[in-house]
């Protein structure tokens, strides 16, 4: 009876495994990826980079902002120390007056600190000095003191400039980083796949915009970039990323915006959605992280990816933020 038992776990057991073994077989090497599921990824890759795109943007408004100040506290640092040097010289022709026939040191000079705080400090203590004019020694640690105030701002904005320069390597390394992982998994695409994916979302050019005044040489100027190339940082002519488009369309119109989208969401009168006008710029994601130009009937024009470039969308194609009509 055991006997029996045991040939009959036996058999049961190969049969068990016959069944895993074709079980296995039957099941792909390799799944084939689910296409929602990458585009979702690759959507996310590609706000991920454009969003240290735009922060990139805004770091080199601030740096340039901050160079500049730069500059002119360093004009500012020389001019104070231009003028240090004259008052320091009237003290030292007042000091050698005082002490001029007397032997002071070996070859008969007086001996004088380069040193600024040093130069004060001697002053003093030097018995010539109840003589000197009071108000040339206050006009000198005066102008000491502004000096001392100059060089340290001027320390604080190169200071600040160097982090931000630093700023500006950690976002570039997380574009770089952002899009080299969404190339990635499109790589893994078969080649129809990866051009569904691409090619989702995307409008053909309205044949016509009814768009007047300084509006239309930009929505003109953003429509005759379609299909030119995404590059974050661009401005043109041939590549642009999405504040840099924008930017150099109403620049057509003469109106100057800043190469930043959170930025350019400051450069005029805020708009409701019901009353989009082409032209207008329209925002999205929070905090603003893209924009393209409004062309009416429901679209807009911008540089959306480094896989499509610059198209024609849906106004709500992405998560809405509001809208701004330059000029």
């Amino acid at each position: 009876m055991q006997n029996g038992r045991n040939r009959l776990i036996t058999v049961l057991s190969g049969l068990a495994l016959i069944v895993a073994v074709g079980n296995m077989s039957s099941t792909p090497a390799s799944a084939e990826p689910d296409i929602d599921d990458v585009q979702a990824r690759v959507d996310r890759l590609y706000h991920e980079a454009e969003q240290a795109s735009e922060r990139y943007n805004d770091v080199k408004l601030e740096l340039q902002e901050l160079e500049s100040d730069l500059d002119s506290l360093r004009a500012d640092q020389r001019r104070q120390d231009a003028r240090l040097e004259v008052v320091r010289k009237q003290v030292q022709d007042s000091v050698v007056r005082q002490y001029e026939g007397q032997n002071l040191n070996a070859v008969g000079q007086v001996v004088v600190s380069d040193d600024p705080q040093a130069f004060l400090a001697q002053l003093s203590t030097m018995s010539a000095f109840n003589d000197l004019q009071s108000q040339l020694f206050d006009d000198y640690a005066t102008e000491l003191k502004s000096l001392d105030i100059r060089s340290d701002a001027t320390q604080k904005r190169a200071t600040e400039v160097a982090q931000l320069e630093k700023k500006l390597a950690e976002e570039k390394a997380t574009i770089d980083d952002r899009l080299s992982s969404a190339k990635s998994l499109l790589s893994d695409l078969k080649a129809q796949e990866r051009e569904d994916i691409l090619s989702r979302g995307t409008m053909r050019v309205p044949s016509d915009v009814p768009v007047s005044g300084r509006a239309a040489a930009a929505v003109q100027y953003a429509l005759a970039q379609v299909g030119d190339a995404y590059v974050y940082g661009a401005a043109g002519p041939n590549a642009f990323d999405c504040s840099g488009l924008t930017m150099m369309a109403w620049a057509q119109a003469g109106v100057a915006l800043p190469h930043s989208s959170s930025a350019q969401f400051s450069s005029g009168p805020h708009v409701s959605q019901g009353d989009l006008q082409p032209g207008d710029l329209v925002f999205y994601y929070s905090p603003i992280s893209h924009v393209g130009i409004y062309i009416g009937n429901g679209m807009i024009v911008h540089a959306a990816n480094p896989s499509t470039g610059v198209v024609v969308s849906s106004v709500n194609s992405m998560p809405y933020s509001g809208a701004v009509r330059p000029g």
